[in-house]
């Protein structure tokens, strides 16, 4: 195998060993046997397994999402939605994710990593979702793009990574709508309390 083979077939090898084992079983060794090569080649790559997972995580995290302008923002939400549905429920992702979340408690190295990846992804979707809709007058400008991005991807990632439960394209059409009303509804105004 060629330098750039091994790698790849490192990183496929890892994503499969944390899905079926978990972090905490996880070994270089295991990696290595995988991935059909010897252990010195995860070695010359990475140093230790945080190192391997981090960067590793960090990378299939940190892909950038396709967001084409659907031209409403209930169209764009509905297909953020079935784009991280789609990825939350992929084989791997659905057993790595609550295994890393877990992890997070334990590794404050893998804590920071997910919240880079996390911070990463909430501020392209949320600045180019939210954006566009203030832009086209569907949101009020002072719309908190976190705040948004939250209340999109909040629910289906509860759903779908903390309840393991199944996501059907009805539900994703019931949470944009959902959603697209939270998002669209008034602010309530303080009471007076004169």
């Amino acid at each position: 195998m060629l330098r750039g083979e091994i790698t790849t077939a490192l990183r496929s090898a890892l994503l499969e060993e944390l899905a079926a084992n978990g972090y905490g079983r996880l070994s270089i060794e295991a990696v290595a046997r995988r991935a059909g090569v010897a252990k010195t080649a995860v070695y010359r790559r990475w140093n230790t397994k945080i190192d391997m997972v981090l960067e590793v995580v960090a990378e299939v995290a940190g892909r950038k999402l396709s967001l084409p302008d659907t031209g409403s923002l209930r169209g764009d939400l509905r297909l953020v939605l079935q784009i991280l549905a789609e990825a939350l429920q992929h084989p791997l992702a659905s057993q790595i994710i609550p295994d890393l979340l877990v992890e997070t408690g334990r590794d404050t190295k893998i804590a920071d990593a997910l919240e880079r990846a996390r911070r990463a992804v909430q501020d392209e979707v949320g600045v180019r979702l939210i954006t566009r809709a203030i832009e086209r007058g569907e949101l009020p400008a002072d719309t908190d793009p976190d705040l948004a991005v939250d209340l999109v991807v909040g629910p289906l990632y509860w759903r779908l990574t903390i309840a393991r439960l199944p996501v059907s394209s009805d539900d994703l059409s019931k949470l944009a709508d959902a959603t697209l009303a939270a998002l669209s509804a008034e602010k309530p105004t303080a009471p007076d309390r004169t």
